[in-house]
């Protein structure tokens, strides 16, 4: 009996990520969580307002270590919705054959794009007793993707039904307080094959330009600054408290407590970082957790256009 494969086996050319890469296009993608329960009607909507507007959409996978819908089977929904996903993988959860399975899945449904992550630490999460993997870490996941990439598996066995196809990206923190310990994380996942890195969240974008041009600029893989949308000084205020590494100025928090619409003030604090991180590198990562439908406002005031491509393809087949 034949079996036909699933429109998503036909992946041309590359993803219009990979694509935007390789064209020196400036980048953008947005975050996505997904739902903690079984109804996937909340993230759907969010996301559809993005098409025409980001490369690609980043689905968490346990993000803070709170439990959440898989990222591959949201990113798989979003896909069938015409919406590039962007797949986080983390390593927290899943030992090195679990990983494996997942990656080589993601490739057989058509899921090119990877965010390869260590993960959250178990205390941080809704399940703080629960036991973590951690058998890989970013860099070693990077590693092996790099081999299935090859048609090897992580013993450097050939996989005898083919290899992958996959374009792995990885994070980065230009704010860590080790700038030894910053440079040689960097380079480490460029030797490891990471062909973009997204930003954690950018509050110092002097620190963002010295990391551009002192360590980034020699190894010409594009940066995207996390932007991150402050709803209320309340807001800013908690992850100040709860997001390690990050410290939000108290000019910021000061003017999102002064405006008489905070929300609005959030929108306009992000798109001026918008604008700022455009001088500085290759393209932005925007987070608004939970109001996803405010990033076009976001681009918008930062002067961002909707990507290039006729209606006709944003309403195509899906890759």
């Amino acid at each position: 009996m034949s079996t036909s494969l699933p429109a998503s086996e036909s992946v041309a050319e590359g993803t219009r990520l990979q694509q935007a890469i390789q064209k020196g296009e400036f980048l953008v993608t947005a975050e996505a969580t997904p739902p903690k329960g079984g109804s996937i009607q909340h993230m759907i909507d969010q996301t559809l307002l993005l098409k025409g507007r980001v490369h690609g959409v980043n689905i968490t996978d346990g993000s803070r270590a709170v439990m959440r819908m898989s990222s591959l089977a949201s990113a798989v929904l979003l896909q069938q919705q015409g919406i590039e996903p962007i797949c986080q993988v983390a390593c927290r959860d899943r030992n090195r054959i679990a990983l494996q399975a997942d990656l080589i899945g993601a490739h057989a449904l058509g899921i090119r794009n990877i965010l390869a992550l260590t993960g959250d630490p178990m205390k941080s999460g809704d399940y703080p007793d629960a036991k973590g993997v951690f058998d890989l870490e970013s860099v070693r996941l990077l590693q092996t993707i790099q081999k299935l990439n090859t048609g090897l598996d992580g013993n450097n066995k050939p996989l005898p039904d083919g290899a992958t196809d996959l374009i792995a990206g990885a994070a980065v923190d230009p704010q860590l307080a080790s700038w030894s310990g910053l440079q040689s994380r960097f380079e480490r996942k460029v030797e490891a094959g990471a062909q973009f890195f997204q930003s954690q969240l950018i509050v110092d974008f002097e620190r963002l330009e010295k990391f551009m041009t002192q360590i980034a600029a020699q190894y010409g893989k594009p940066v995207l600054a996390g932007i991150f949308l402050l709803k209320s000084a309340k807001n800013a205020q908690f992850i100040n408290r709860n997001v390690p590494g990050v410290k939000i100025p108290d000019a910021i928090i000061d003017r999102l407590a002064r405006a008489t619409e905070p929300l609005q003030e959030g929108i306009a604090i992000a798109a001026e970082q918008v604008r700022l991180a455009r001088d500085l590198c290759q393209g932005v990562h925007v987070m608004a957790v939970k109001r996803e439908d405010l990033i076009p406002a976001i681009l918008d005031q930062a002067g961002i256009a909707p990507l290039s491509g006729t209606a006709e393809e944003e309403a195509g087949d899906v890759r």
